[in-house]
């Protein structure tokens, strides 16, 4: 299963291996922790891991149990602990959630069922949730959604955790300023109709007629970004939004997320460790105040989503998927959107509130990271591996 059309509709054998490989990765993502550190509360805007897992183990029962199979609800309990709409995360930890043998047992009994259902289902056309095996690929990017999600909220504990190695190319020399690549005028296709795993807020795609402008080939590094700082970023209120410099006095931001300076430049903390901050690697973590306060010290300013996609469909993107990108978009819905299969994953975070991020991380799987995925968070939120690509106008 990879991103890209596909000729034809995952078999039965496919989608029961993609469902194997999502599972692996999960458990592998939690194996090295302790039962401790599975189910602390980190931050209030972080789940405890042990929720993420059962959590993602109610997903798949819900969609491909009882939505597909006719299955009996779990205990009465579960549609209450474990729908994210109705409790914040902060409060998840007060919660009668599942101890970490308890969630490990559940995440198994629900697979061993759905794996059952789905040898007696059929994957036709005339239901939308069974086309192309949709509702499969509903539950597979949910979980794979869930391990970065579950990184992120590693990375915030300070827990000591083996990462795995970047690839290849992230250790590649980054130049000391991205060429501008510049973007013509003219209509392209925004969104996508052609992959059936897309979700509703990436359809339909649509006709857009863009300005031509300016993008950087390259995201912003870290040795650029220490730049921002070193010239006093942080501290001049010209660069920044009056939203942002709220943001920035009240929060007492000085620096990305995890940097602190030493006597011989910057460090970050990485996982529990304590690195030299890399200087050619994509900046990350930090808020879209901050990608906005970087552009306006460069000169330049973010790349609507519309542009950014406009640029990873038709020309050279370099490092794309090294970090999610901030846009200035605010998240809304497309012209002609439809929520599918529930109002709850799109169409409730609609409007100014949220901002559009692209692109994908490291730690995004390549089934989600695909050109049209569209990300949002809150403005101020840094716990993301987050950074930016600058754009001008032409």
């Amino acid at each position: 299963m990879t991103t890209g059309v596909r000729e034809r509709a995952p078999t039965k054998q496919e989608l029961a291996a993609a469902l194997k490989r999502a599972r692996e990765r999960t458990l592998r993502l939690v194996e090295p922790l302790t039962d401790e550190q599975l189910v602390a509360q980190v931050s209030p805007i972080m789940s405890p891991l042990v929720w993420d897992l059962a959590h993602i183990g109610w997903f798949e029962e819900l969609w491909l149990i009882r939505r597909i199979a006719g299955g009996e609800p779990p205990l009465e309990r579960f549609d209450d602990i474990y729908d994210a709409f109705q409790h914040p995360r902060s409060e998840r930890s007060t919660l009668p959630i599942l101890t970490p043998p308890e969630a490990r047992a559940y995440l198994d009994s629900v697979r061993d069922r759905a794996l059952r259902a789905l040898e007696a289902v059929q994957l036709h056309e005339s239901d939308p949730l069974l086309r192309d095996g949709y509702v499969y690929g509903l539950v597979l990017q949910h979980e794979l959604q869930h391990q970065e999600t579950m990184l992120q909220t590693l990375q915030l504990s300070g827990v000591s955790y083996a990462v795995p190695s970047h690839p290849a190319h992230l250790e590649a020399e980054a130049p000391s300023r991205s060429e501008d690549v510049f973007v013509p005028a003219g209509p392209f296709t925004l969104g996508n109709d052609d992959q059936p795993w897309a979700y509703d807020n990436e359809q339909p795609a649509h006709v857009v007629e863009v300005p031509a402008f300016w993008i950087e080939r390259e995201p912003v590094t870290n040795e650029r970004f220490a730049e921002f700082v070193e010239d006093g970023g942080y501290r001049e209120r010209r660069y920044w939004s009056d939203d942002g410099w709220d943001w920035l006095r009240k929060d007492r931001v000085a620096a990305p997320l995890y940097w602190q300076r030493v006597p011989a430049g910057w460090e970050r903390l990485r996982f529990g460790r304590w690195e030299p901050v890399p200087s050619t690697e994509p900046v990350r973590h930090i808020s879209f105040y901050e990608a906005e306060a970087l552009a306006a010290w460069a000169g330049k300013r973010l790349p609507a989503e519309a542009e950014w996609e406009k640029t990873a469909k038709s020309v050279s993107f370099d490092r794309r998927g090294e970090v999610w990108e901030w846009t200035s978009s605010a998240f809304t819905g497309y012209p002609g959107f439809k929520a599918f299969p529930y109002d709850e994953y799109s169409e409730v975070f609609f409007g100014d509130e949220y901002r559009v991020l692209r692109g994908g991380s490291w730690a995004t799987d390549p089934l989600v990271a695909r050109i049209t995925f569209r990300n949002w968070d809150y403005p101020q939120r840094r716990q993301l591996f987050s950074g930016v690509r600058l754009a001008a106008d032409a």
